[in-house]
């Protein structure tokens, strides 16, 4: 168990009924917080970056992108890394640097189809490249500004012309979810899954998925969903926990003493999310209608996301996760 490609644990999800867990960090922290959990369960995961996320450190993937390889080179579960709404070319071009990145997700979705479609074929062809799985956005998905509104679904037809145009590895959906969700009431278009399962042949992404119950995850899942991305709930662990031991302690100043309740609260969120995921005894699997899970550019209960995240709250500070960022996840 270690470093693997993110096209691996998508094929070795979808193969067995289930969906990969695909899960933002932030820090450090959040970073062996969620490989905790992943243990724990004994379940594969997704470590995920956002663009906006590089924003917040300056610019800079490297230093975080580093710490999650080396987190999952000494993992005891199959871990990989994933750049996550890409937009820029500067960073685009950081993930092809760093070694064991295995993917990265191209968000050209606010451009008009031909515009987008230009725009993803041609980071399609410098991504495989370098060896690197490309997932790519149509049909914006709810809760951020500007682009992102509330309502928008993808069409099976421009997703089938789409994905044969720009050669990408994995599709990105609108199917219901919202962006920065801190409660679990959202409902997926279940029968749009589906279609759009059997028009395309590659993997099904559902972003935003924080604020979706366990039900409808695992009905997602069965319609045709093979990777779950998952941030704003880990956010609402982690502020929580650093919450409450500030008003328990508020003369506290060492922050190893509250980062490590986030840390776990955190940890127990990913255990929870991930069991989620974990396909059901005898499930059936949903194929697309083309062979294989794709192409490769390289080698319980409702609220069971766990802790301060079934609680609801804003996650606070800066939010800059892959399912509930600041600008674009």
């Amino acid at each position: 168990m270690t470093l693997v490609s993110t096209s691996e644990l998508v094929a070795g999800a979808r193969s067995a009924g289930g969906a990969a867990g695909a899960l933002n960090i932030v820090t450090l922290e959040h970073a062996e917080a969620v490989v905790a959990g992943a243990e724990s369960a004994g379940l594969p995961v997704v470590l995920q970056i956002s663009q906006n996320c590089v924003r917040f450190h300056g610019g800079r993937l490297a230093p975080l992108a580093r710490a999650a390889v080396a987190l999952a080179e000494a993992s005891t579960v199959d871990i990989a890394v994933h750049v996550d709404h890409v937009d820029e070319l500067a960073v685009l071009q950081q993930a092809g640097e760093v070694a064991g990145i295995g993917s990265v997700m191209f968000d050209g979705s606010r451009l008009p189809f031909d515009a987008n479609v230009a725009a993803t074929a041609g980071a399609v062809e410098w991504a495989h490249a370098r060896g690197l799985w490309v997932e790519a956005e149509l049909g914006e998905v709810g809760g951020k500004p500007g682009a992102h509104t509330p309502g928008a679904r993808t069409d099976p037809g421009q997703a089938a012309a789409f994905v044969e145009a720009t050669g990408v590895d994995a599709l990105a959906v609108a199917v219901g979810s919202t962006h920065r969700m801190t409660t679990r009431t959202a409902t997926l278009d279940h029968a749009l899954i589906r279609a759009l399962t059997r028009a395309v042949p590659v993997p099904l992404v559902l972003h935003g998925s924080s604020g979706v119950p366990d039900g409808e995850l695992r009905r997602a899942i069965a319609a045709g969903i093979a990777k779950v991305n998952i941030g704003t709930a880990l956010n609402v662990a982690f502020t929580g926990a650093i919450r409450r031991h500030l008003a328990a302690e508020p003369d506290a100043v060492d922050p190893r003493t509250y980062l490590a309740e986030a840390r776990a609260a955190v940890a127990a969120t990913t255990a929870n999310l991930l069991a989620t995921l974990r396909p059901p005894a005898g499930a059936t699997v949903v194929s697309p209608s083309a062979s294989g899970p794709g192409r490769t550019g390289s080698g319980g209960g409702e609220g069971g996301l766990g802790g301060e995240a079934d609680r609801g709250g804003s996650g606070g500070g800066v939010d800059c996760d892959g399912d509930g960022d600041g600008g674009r996840a």
